[in-house]
């Protein structure tokens, strides 16, 4: 049987050797046995190394690094190591008018609040930027910002 393009239609599938790619003439790095050798590896000479040193019989220090998780700035004060003066503190919170406060403030003035109802976002804490300082030493380690 054939093919409109002149080749034969194979009658078994490929061999194992042909479908994975092994050339049979390419030479092995490892020696194969041969008929009168075991295939348990006696009688065959182990594969030379290739240009590796002999391994040294020096002692392994290990080092243990720990690694501090990042810390996550929000609304509310966090408990951490200072990286300024390296204290256990309690971060204390002040609050800054941020892109949240000013929104807010152009929109109640696009709402008609121009008589200075639209000043009351300056006075919610809930939304303005909150920065996070050291109690001890007054560095600022971290902020969180509404927008």
């Amino acid at each position: 049987m054939a093919t409109p393009s002149g080749n034969p239609v194979p009658s078994a599938p490929p061999s194992y050797d042909e479908a994975v790619g092994i050339n049979m003439n390419y030479p092995h790095p490892y020696p194969i046995p041969g008929p009168g050798q075991k295939p348990d590896g006696k009688g065959m000479n182990p594969p030379p190394h290739m240009g590796q040193p002999p391994p040294a019989n020096n002692p392994v220090t290990v080092q243990t690094v720990y690694v501090q998780q990042p810390v996550l700035f929000y609304d509310r004060p966090v408990q951490m190591c200072c990286p300024s003066c390296n204290q256990v503190i309690v971060t204390r919170l002040s609050y800054d008018s941020g892109a949240l406060t000013w929104l807010s403030c152009g929109g109640l003035c696009l709402v008609g609040c121009v008589l200075g109802c639209c000043l009351i976002p300056f006075c919610i804490d809930a939304l303005k930027d909150v920065d996070h300082t050291c109690p001890k030493c007054s560095a600022l380690v971290g902020s969180y910002k509404r927008l």
